[in-house]
């Protein structure tokens, strides 16, 4: 069973955010850690429409259960124009109908990043006040600004060393209560 399970809210195939979930799932210790590429995970844009006449794809349904067996998520919170991305609203929208408390019991790490100084904070901090209302236990959040300025992609590692000493902080917490 998959302890936890992370990924980030884009479906882009070259998403920063993936990229900083990635690095963040190679930190977790003693925990069986499942990482999803969302790219691969095409879903319609939610109408009650589509639902009522076609009702739920079996990706979908799997993606659900798979969260409800998770102890935990990391999901990564990519911004557009100071928000979550649309893909991953549908995809909140999406998995709320099916289950409306589909978070319940759910410990979630949230990360962020983005080319801004920012590091897309709006977009965490709007998904960090929306998860609890589908059951998340928001553990913490993690924001990394400037992510070419902080993050090498030939190493795929943070390369700005306190803002890495705080994730890796933060991800020991997180994988550590399960083990508790």
């Amino acid at each position: 069973m998959v302890s936890i399970l992370a990924f980030a809210g884009s479906n882009s195939s070259t998403s920063i955010n993936h990229q900083l979930v990635k690095y963040a799932s190679r930190l977790v210790l003693n925990q069986d850690i499942r990482l999803l590429k969302m790219s691969n995970y095409p879903f319609p844009m939610f109408s009650e429409d589509l639902e009522k006449n076609e009702g739920y794809l079996n990706s979908l349904i799997e993606l659900k259960d798979d969260i409800a067996v998770a102890n935990g998520l990391i999901i990564g919170i990519n911004e557009h124009n100071s928000m979550p991305s649309a893909y991953f609203k549908n995809l909140i929208d999406w998995l709320s109908r099916i289950e409306r408390q589909f978070l319940v019991n759910t410990k979630v790490l949230l990360l962020s990043t983005s080319p801004g100084k920012r590091g897309a904070q709006t977009a965490l901090a709007l998904t960090k006040d929306l998860l609890p209302r589908f059951g998340a236990e928001i553990y913490d959040a993690f924001c990394l600004p400037s992510f070419k300025d902080n993050f090498s992609l030939d190493s795929n590692s943070i390369s700005n060393a306190d803002l890495d000493e705080q994730l890796k902080l933060i991800v020991e917490g997180f994988s550590n209560q399960f083990s508790e």
